[in-house]
């Protein structure tokens, strides 16, 4: 092993020692913020709380053009684990822990790379990614920092990946009339009959779509979480409720399907149609500006000198920063199939390949990228 890869997992030993678990997000601005600043003496390093576990650490050193962005927090740990998740372990050629693929490995790098160079640097720890809930780059976007491009690790193999899906997820309600089952009413009246005859108008729906395409991804996808409703199989359903979600193209529009999904309910059926969450695809912004973005992140890659991947259909918080105006890209260490998974795993060719790219970049090997604050 180089002692770059010997220095990552150092430092991955360390992160995954600390329980980050989302939820139950009992995260505060000392233990892993504090391993990570500890690490970066010659950063200036700017640590805040914004409740409820969200913590963010902003570390600059020189004058950065590119902002790298991962969050700390893990999914919890199942029964179904070997060993002490939060015990990081090798075994032949991978690193096993909680959080090692998704997303510590990078952290990581980012630590090992920042000790083994001088040069400028911007980093932007959060620990709210995997509860839906990014108070840490809200209130980064909110402030200008004079980025204008940003590069965010989440487990892509070591590929920039340029675009992904959005995500939209909805409670749906519907009312009923509570009666005896054996009504000639009972077809129209139960609640749940109603979420049945919208889920097959949703089904329909999304399959129709299967022909849309964009930057490598096609069709629509839609998921029904869970159903829930009604007393017992003799009494009429009156009331019923259904939790799905969607993740949609960078070329369609998150409000029109909004739209079409509430059309699908029969008039008096529907209770409440609330949105629960919303994250837009990457890049963001109207269906007319995707593609012309969608190649300026490949001139950022380019730049970099990180070789482009595929579209993938997982979503990440890179299209909060683009919908911010930066010029976004995914990149980072280990498979997506790994993450959330028992044993998770990243490999450490992988952990290396990473690291390197990161201090080849912060030594300025890559060339000059656009100036951040145009």
């Amino acid at each position: 092993m180089t002692e770059l890869l010997d220095s990552t997992l150092t430092h991955l030993e360390q992160l995954v020692s600390f329980d980050t678990r989302n939820p139950p997000r009992a995260i505060d601005t000392g233990g892993i913020f504090g391993y990570i600043r500890a690490q970066l003496p010659d950063f200036r390093v700017e640590v805040t709380d914004h409740g409820d576990g969200a913590v963010s650490l902003f570390a600059v050193r020189g004058q950065p053009q590119v902002l790298f962005n991962v969050h700390l927090d893990t999914v919890p740990d199942s029964p179904h684990w070997t060993a002490d998740p939060l015990r990081l372990r090798v075994r032949g050629r991978r690193a096993i822990g909680l959080g090692a693929c998704d997303i510590k490995g990078a952290a990581a790098g980012l630590i090992a790379a920042a000790r083994a160079t001088r040069g400028a640097a911007a980093f932007l720890f959060t620990s709210d990614e995997e509860a839906n809930d990014p108070r840490g780059i809200a209130a980064f976007l909110a402030r200008d920092h004079g980025f204008a491009e940003a590069v965010i690790a989440e487990p892509t193999r070591c590929e920039a990946v340029l675009a992904h899906r959005g995500i939209s997820s909805v409670r749906l309600q519907f009312r009923g009339a509570a009666g005896h089952a054996s009504g000639a009413n009972a077809l129209e009246a139960s609640a749940l009959h109603q979420a049945m005859r919208w889920g097959a108008s949703a089904l329909d729906f999304v399959e129709s779509q299967a022909h849309q395409r964009f930057g490598g991804l096609t069709g629509l996808r839609f998921n029904v979480g869970r159903l829930e409703g009604g007393i017992k199989a003799n009494v009429i359903a009156p009331h019923a409720e259904v939790r799905f979600g969607f993740r949609p193209l960078p070329s369609q529009d998150i409000d029109v399907l909004h739209s079409t999904f509430g059309s699908f309910v029969t008039t008096g059926a529907l209770d409440r149609y609330e949105e629960t969450f919303r994250g837009p695809p990457l890049p963001a912004g109207n269906v007319a500006e995707a593609e012309e973005r969608r190649l300026e992140a490949r001139d950022l890659a380019d730049a970099l000198g990180l070789p482009v991947g595929n579209a993938v259909d997982f979503w990440t918080e890179a299209s909060l920063f683009s919908q911010a105006g930066m010029t976004a890209i995914v990149y980072g260490p280990g498979d997506i199939a790994q993450a959330h998974t028992a044993d998770e795993w990243v490999s450490l060719s992988e952990l290396q390949t990473y690291a390197e790219s990161i201090v080849r970049i912060l030594g300025g090997a890559a060339g000059s990228v656009a100036d951040p604050r145009r």
